[in-house]
């Protein structure tokens, strides 16, 4: 693979993928698409689902082939060539040490206790991805305190990323090594393909997006986003010092609602305007 001058990096359910209540643009993806396929573009899905639950997007939405795949909320990065998928096994062994040696049935043990967490299904786990169903009715606040409190106690740097499924109305709860965010992912990605960071966009709607939409990469948040991690956005950003690293899409993009991909256009547009030509295929 040629090197990369561009990164597009994308979330997919409810980002890319129109698996939510709003409407979608129906020329957005054929035009996603459209700009996917330039040559001085490299684009990666970054996403809480593993590998063979992205394939399935892949096939069911009709999606351009990424070059690059965050996988499971951050903890594995693969690259594609030809049909086969790679792992990256250097990205494995730098988050592994935030673990301090202790393994994914040692993890979920220290955890059994408590009544508000349910695990996810087998597909959803890995070495590095230990994943709960909370009710949205739990306190979240004080689960939280708990969990932090015993890892701490463990010596494991961890980070505990909250997010909801809004359609199954049920809270997603990810224990992961603390350099395994979608963040830190997306950096690991960057400096690995020696691009700038005004050469890289990234686009989400949710809760286990923002940390990179505080950062300084930029960053698109799609318009149909929940009210609350808009807000949540807009604070995080200013808080770090990146607002005008971040762009809330609101529609108007030839024409299209800032939806899904209509967002994810109308945000790379107004990061590189000379991408406009590409998608509108001048």
């Amino acid at each position: 693979m040629t090197a990369p001058r561009y990164l597009i990096c994308t979330d997919l359910d409810r980002t890319l993928l129109p698996n939510g209540p709003e409407p979608e643009s129906p020329q957005a993806r054929p035009l996603f698409a459209r700009l996917a396929s330039r040559p001085e573009l490299a684009l990666a899905y970054v996403t809480g689902r593993h590998l063979a639950l992205l394939e399935q997007a892949i096939a069911e939405y009709r999606l351009p082939q990424p070059q690059f795949a965050i996988t499971d909320v951050g903890t594995r990065i693969q690259t594609r060539t030809g049909r086969r998928w790679r792992k990256w096994r250097d990205w494995e062994g730098a988050i592994d040490s935030d673990l301090a040696g202790h393994d994914h049935e040692a993890l979920s043990g220290l955890f059994a206790d408590l009544p508000a967490l349910s695990l996810q299904e087998a597909a959803r786990q890995n070495r590095h991805k230990l994943s709960y169903y909370v009710s949205l009715q739990a306190d979240r606040e004080e689960l939280l305190n708990v969990m932090a409190a015993r890892l701490r106690a463990l010596g494991v740097r961890a980070s505990l990323v909250w997010s909801i499924d809004e359609p199954a109305a049920i809270g997603l709860l990810d224990v992961l090594p603390e350099s395994a965010t979608k963040l830190h992912a997306v950096e690991f990605l960057r400096q690995r393909l020696g691009l700038e960071y005004g050469a890289v966009t990234f686009a989400g709607d949710s809760g286990n997006d923002l940390d990179v939409m505080a950062s300084a990469i930029q960053s698109v948040l799609v318009a149909n986003a929940a009210a609350p991690v808009r807000r949540s956005a807009q604070e995080m950003a200013r808080a770090a010092g990146h607002p005008d690293a971040l762009y809330l899409a609101r529609g108007g993009y030839l024409g299209m609602n800032g939806n899904y991909a209509a967002g994810i256009l109308e945000g790379v547009v107004h990061f590189r305007p000379e991408f406009g030509p590409w998608i509108e295929g001048l």
